[in-house]
């Protein structure tokens, strides 16, 4: 089978027609997007609610997201070429998926910008749940800034044309979450910090409040 590479001229041709085609359905707010440069090691870390998440967040940032997403989106031919061109990579949910991590690692010495969803799997509910510290582990390894992002809707009952909010919150260093030596344990507290900040954002859109 070809080798599929991802190409930054389609994510780009792709990204204008999904914002143009998508907006009717879906009607995204953004707050403080494009917050980021250009340039520079970055991991966008978000919830997670439905499976258009990646794209609206990446319509949300000039700078190309390359999603860390589950393997079973690339189990067909045209998914797996899909999602690749557009800059995607799959992990092995449940595992210690080196090969994920070490291509990720990869693409941020490459100056990519990182896409994970931190719980590690869609909330059924819209609800945050509890996070996982891969996104904290990889940024304090390859000395990455990490952009805390919140994806709420404010109906009662999701359904997949409820209106998203997406709110990008201001970068922020592993130093500043806690991570002095990088053990298990700062670890887990680096993501529960994390995921405290994007709890602030997604409050302040789940219920109209500002943003602190």
């Amino acid at each position: 089978m070809k080798e599929v590479k991802f190409s930054k001229s389609f994510y780009r041709v792709m990204k204008w027609l999904v914002a143009i085609v998508l907006w009717p359905f879906f009607r995204t707010k953004y707050t403080n997007s494009n917050n980021i440069p250009k340039e520079g090691r970055y991991i966008f870390a978000a919830n997670h609610i439905s499976a258009v998440d990646p794209i609206l967040v990446g319509v949300g940032q000039k700078r190309q997201i390359r999603f860390m997403a589950k393997m079973e989106l690339f189990q067909s031919p045209f998914t797996n070429w899909l999602f690749t061109k557009l800059g995607a990579f799959p992990v092995e949910r449940g595992k210690g998926d080196w090969d994920s991590i070490n291509n990720a690692k990869a693409m941020i010495d490459d100056g990519d910008a990182i896409g994970i969803f931190i719980e590690g799997t869609r909330s059924k509910t819209g609800e945050l749940l509890r996070p996982r510290s891969g996104a904290v582990m990889l940024a304090h390894q390859m000395d990455c800034m990490v952009v805390p992002v919140s994806v709420t809707y404010r109906t009662k009952k999701k359904h997949l044309f409820s209106r998203r909010y997406i709110r990008f919150g201001e970068p922020v260093s592993t130093a500043e979450l806690g991570i002095v030596n990088g053990g298990p344990r700062e670890f887990r507290d680096a993501s529960r910090k994390l995921m405290d900040k994007i709890t602030v954002l997604w409050e302040a859109d789940k219920y109209g409040n500002k943003a602190g």
